[in-house]
């Protein structure tokens, strides 16, 4: 068994663009969903339902939204038993509403039912991230200003929760602690301040020979003037500040460095924060505080 990724179409542009998305990294997280689910087997398939018994199910969406996890699907559906057979009538990223049906799927009914929760599971979540981040991304298609995600993802599950930010029209922010350093106030106040912690991380990439890109997190203008003063960054975040203070802190950076504003930010307040001019929004909550599309599998 294993994933037989597409080399044409929008998933291997995905692939392609997001270094978190491969097929060892999918391949072991079905791997490892399928065996906290199924264990040492399926006793309720196992004993009501015929070896080798071929059938066909539907997945009907019974909310609005954008669809999410249609290629995930297909991925647990062949992992699980790459005979089965899926007629997709929707693809990622579409905009869908109750009552249609995203895919048929055919084979043995045993494999279909192994493989029902962790699909409708990634779907529904990955469906709920989309339809989130694709609202707020539309609030704020005026301006210039990207919409980003965090870290704030539920552990084991970052995969599909960055790949569904990315199908809803976000930007992924860095994947984990490895691939980018992100100084933030911990880590500025330990260091004892914003210069100091700049110039530990570029002596720690020269000693190590590591070529990570360096992101600093600021409070106060005072602190975007020393990271002005510091350089060696590419990107300076401006958490916690008011509008008038982050088109401050914009008008100051003036396109030296990316801009990222973080820090609380609502359906309310991202409008505002948008056309102060920054180049990304960091927001948490698309990840961490949204609401599972309701999704379902029948048989037919």
């Amino acid at each position: 068994m294993g994933l037989r990724f597409k080399k044409t179409g929008a998933f291997f542009l995905t692939l392609q663009t997001m270094n978190y998305l491969n097929q060892n990294s999918i391949l072991h997280f079905i791997s490892e969903a399928i065996k906290e689910d199924i264990g040492d087997g399926d006793h309720t398939s196992l004993s009501c339902i015929p070896a080798n018994e071929k059938g066909k199910a539907q997945l009907y969406i019974k909310d609005d939204g954008i669809l999410a996890g249609i290629e995930l699907a297909r991925h647990i559906f062949n992992f699980v038993n790459p005979d089965i057979h899926i007629d997709f009538y929707k693809k990622d990223g579409d905009q869908v509403r109750f009552g249609e049906k995203a895919f048929a799927v055919h084979g043995d009914i045993q494999d279909i039912l192994k493989s029902e929760r962790l699909v409708l599971n990634c779907m529904q979540r990955m469906s709920g991230i989309a339809t989130y981040t694709n609202k707020l991304a539309r609030l704020i298609s005026h301006t210039s200003a990207r919409l980003l995600d965090t870290r704030k993802t539920t552990p084991n599950f970052r995969i599909p929760e960055k790949w569904a930010v990315a199908i809803g029209g976000g930007v992924n922010h860095r994947f984990g602690l490895y691939d980018m350093i992100l100084l933030k106030d911990n880590h500025i106040d330990f260091a004892g301040g914003v210069g100091q912690a700049i110039q530990a991380a570029n002596e720690y990439l020269q000693r190590t020979g590591k070529t990570l890109k360096i992101e600093v997190e600021t409070r106060s203008l005072e602190e975007v003037q020393e990271a002005l003063d510091t350089g060696g960054i590419f990107r300076i975040m401006l958490d916690n500040m008011s509008v008038e203070e982050m088109t401050e802190a914009v008008r100051m950076i003036n396109k030296r460095y990316e801009t990222e504003a973080s820090g609380g930010i609502t359906e309310e307040t991202i409008v505002d924060i948008a056309e102060t001019g920054v180049d990304y929004i960091s927001v948490g909550a698309l990840t961490h505080s949204i609401k599972s599309l309701d999704l379902s599998l029948k048989a037919i």
